[in-house]
């Protein structure tokens, strides 16, 4: 079945340059470094790193944590990201402290090359991406292969049971799997994975710098500090629209609210800034001089990583990608701040947690842009609410820290 699914990667690699060329249209980053993504790299100048693979932004500040404690201990890391702005995040992060290149494709001969010229003594796939040929070259190799932060969704363990024997195989060649909670386990488990250990999820174990919550407090002066502020992250195509008309409602409500948007995507920055214009708003983003006046109705973030700030300076919080399909995101990082959560019903790829926050009081879940407004409008109106979920939120995140530590106990085996 493996030489199968090489076969198809191999014939697909016209069409994947084709997909490479049509996103560089309006992210010029991935018209470059192509001979990265077919293995073909300067052999590393250190032996025996730690291989720390995260695919897109989400997965490298999940393993910033992690990578940050390895290279603390002195031990050479290399981080590999598919995409530009997961390779934008590291350099921002950890400058000069790892090593960086993309992932190579799934394509044997691209691995076997990857491999033999960066000499892993480790390999680290985040959450949970199965590559068979990774995976079976690591294994050829003898490198000790272990998936942390694993989650396997029902949606996804439905899946990948329909090719139960592949999938199975494919597990096979995994040393370790470090899962984030016991439901993930017993889907890994089922679909074949041998060692599995439940250490918890490590995106609790965020870590929020002290100087934050000044940086907001300069943020709210140049709004203005009486006005409430609603915060509307990580959105995609389809929902920025759903958001302005919620918004469009909140403002008749509260003429002065300001919201801050953040697209999810930076090609996406020009398309969302037309877009407020057309609605009609006084629009102002983070790369223009200064900080918008009070005149200011939407603030858009066009500048990536800086998210953990505007939900400091903000009142309530919609994480996106949940109004469509897309999975939704990690909704910890407004909760570790004390800010009320809000969600749309697509919150498959962080299943688990958003669940975790509903629970606990320090979320809610909404249907569509009516819902939307709603719920904006209710956190707005009373203070006391605003402030009950956000202990909530907050209390959560403070009680499940402790994934990483169990991480690194683990890593232990492995590492000299």
């Amino acid at each position: 079945m493996r030489y199968l699914y090489s076969l198809l990667l191999y014939l697909l690699i016209p069409a994947v340059i084709a997909r490479l060329l049509w996103r560089s249209r309006r992210a010029p980053a991935y018209r470059r470094r192509w001979a990265e993504r077919f293995g073909f790299i300067t052999p590393l100048p250190v032996a025996d790193v730690v291989w720390v693979h995260a695919v897109s932004v989400g997965e490298t500040l999940a393993a910033a944590p992690l990578i940050k404690a390895l290279v603390a201990r002195g031990v050479p890391v290399l981080v590999t990201t598919t995409t530009p702005t997961g390779s934008d995040r590291v350099r921002a992060l950890f400058g000069n402290s790892v090593q960086h290149l993309y992932c190579p494709y799934d394509l044997p001969d691209a691995m076997r090359r990857f491999l033999r010229r960066t000499r892993p003594m480790l390999a680290i796939i985040m959450e949970t991406e199965l590559w068979p040929n990774l995976f079976h070259v690591c294994a050829r190799e003898k490198i000790p292969l272990i998936v942390a932060n694993a989650r396997m969704s029902e949606r996804s363990a439905r899946a990948y049971g329909r090719l139960a024997s592949f999938t199975r195989a494919i597990l096979a060649d995994v040393t370790l799997v470090a899962a984030q909670g016991e439901a993930d386990a017993a889907r890994l488990r089922a679909l074949g994975a041998r060692d599995v250990r439940v250490t918890g999820n490590i995106k609790f174990d965020l870590h929020l710098p002290a100087s934050l919550l000044e940086q907001a407090a300069v943020l709210r002066r140049a709004w203005g500090e009486d006005r409430l502020v609603w915060v509307a992250a990580s959105t995609h195509a389809g929902e920025d629209e759903q958001v302005l008309d919620a918004f469009a409602r909140v403002r008749r409500a509260v003429p002065d609210c300001l919201l801050v948007l953040v697209p999810r995507h930076p090609e996406r920055f020009d398309e969302v800034a037309a877009l407020c214009r057309q609605c009609g708003y006084v629009l102002a983003r983070r790369t223009d001089p200064g900080l918008g006046t009070l005149e200011t109705a939407v603030f858009l973030v066009d500048r990536m990583g800086e998210l953990p700030l505007f939900y400091a300076a903000g009142d309530v919080a919609f994480v996106g990608g949940s109004l469509v399909p897309t999975g939704g995101h990690n909704v910890l990082e407004p909760a570790a701040l004390g800010k009320p959560v809000i969600v749309g019903p697509h919150t498959f790829n962080f299943l688990d947690i958003t669940r975790q926050l509903l629970a606990a009081g320090g979320a809610v879940e909404i249907a569509d842009a009516e819902q939307l407004t709603e719920a904006v409008l209710s956190y707005l109106a009373d203070a006391n609410l605003r402030d009950a979920a956000g202990r909530k939120g907050r209390a959560l995140v403070e009680q499940n820290r402790g994934a990483l530590a169990r991480l690194q106990t683990l890593l232990n085996e492995y590492l000299p």
